[in-house]
């Protein structure tokens, strides 16, 4: 599927009669959503969007049923005390507040034997202990799990890097020094772009990143955006970061299907 037919689809709400019939589409992947927030399942199948990823939600949506072919859920942010998101969007169970190890390891525990395959960290001011993300990140490796992270700072993305954290949840907006960039050369990031405003600073985080060798999986932070498919602003602003059609439409659909282990669904 050209990317042309994406920003169609996109536009359009659902498949126009100039784009091939559904069976013969590339299923995309949003890698970042927020469905238990804003349950809007059913318009992402119907536009395509197939498979997502859903980085913060309560424990008690891990076992809802889905009109999308996969959807893959963390649970709850692992966050601080009233920490983020519980001290904004989030309150009613989206974190899961801990100020010490045992809780870390505890909690780590608790979603491996949900058969959860990814964890999200809040990082920035009021998110988890710096001193605590090497542990939690030790933890889930521990037990086959991903870690991906709310890191929008340069210093917390510098953390989370030295800590062995696997993914970005979204693209820092933040200057990120040479250095912290190097280090992501063999994690990933999902884009997020037009969530946070597509700054001039984030959109080159971006461009650098991907040269360094980091893996880009398309996300659109489903929820804090609204656009209930696949978005073509988000698709403007990765051309923006030097990404062609062809490095769109693959963040958008076989890489992420790889990487979060949909290819077998």
């Amino acid at each position: 599927m050209k990317l042309a037919a994406l920003v169609l689809v996109a536009a359009c709400g659902s498949t126009p009669p100039s784009i091939p019939a559904q069976a013969e589409r590339r299923p995309i992947v949003d890698s970042h959503v927020h469905l238990t927030y804003y349950p809007v399942d059913a318009e992402l199948a119907a536009a395509g969007v197939l498979y997502a990823v859903e980085l913060g939600a309560p424990d008690r949506a891990l076992e809802e049923p889905t009109a999308l072919r996969g959807l893959l859920r963390s649970g709850a942010m692992l966050t601080r005390p009233g920490g983020y998101p519980l001290d904004a969007w989030g309150a009613d169970g989206y974190g899961v507040g801990c100020a010490d190890a045992a809780c870390v390891t505890a909690r780590i525990a608790i979603l491996a034997d949900k058969r959860v395959r990814v964890v999200k960290l809040a990082l920035d001011d009021d998110g988890l202990d710096p001193a605590l993300v090497p542990i939690a990140v030790r933890a889930a490796h521990a037990r086959g799990m991903k870690v991906a992270v709310h890191a929008l700072s340069a210093a917390s993305t510098d953390l989370a890097a030295r800590a062995g954290v696997d993914v970005l949840a979204h693209t820092p907006v933040e200057t990120l020094s040479d250095e912290t960039v190097e280090r992501w050369k063999n994690g990933a990031v999902v884009t997020t772009l037009a969530a946070f405003g597509g700054s001039q600073e984030t959109i080159d985080n971006l461009r650098r990143l991907r040269a360094s060798g980091a893996t880009v999986l398309y996300g659109t932070d489903l929820g804090n955006v609204r656009e209930a498919g696949p978005s073509s602003s988000e698709i403007s602003l990765m051309k923006q970061a030097g990404l062609d059609d062809a490095a769109i439409e693959a963040a958008m659909t076989t890489v992420p299907l790889q990487y979060w282990g949909f290819v077998n669904n």
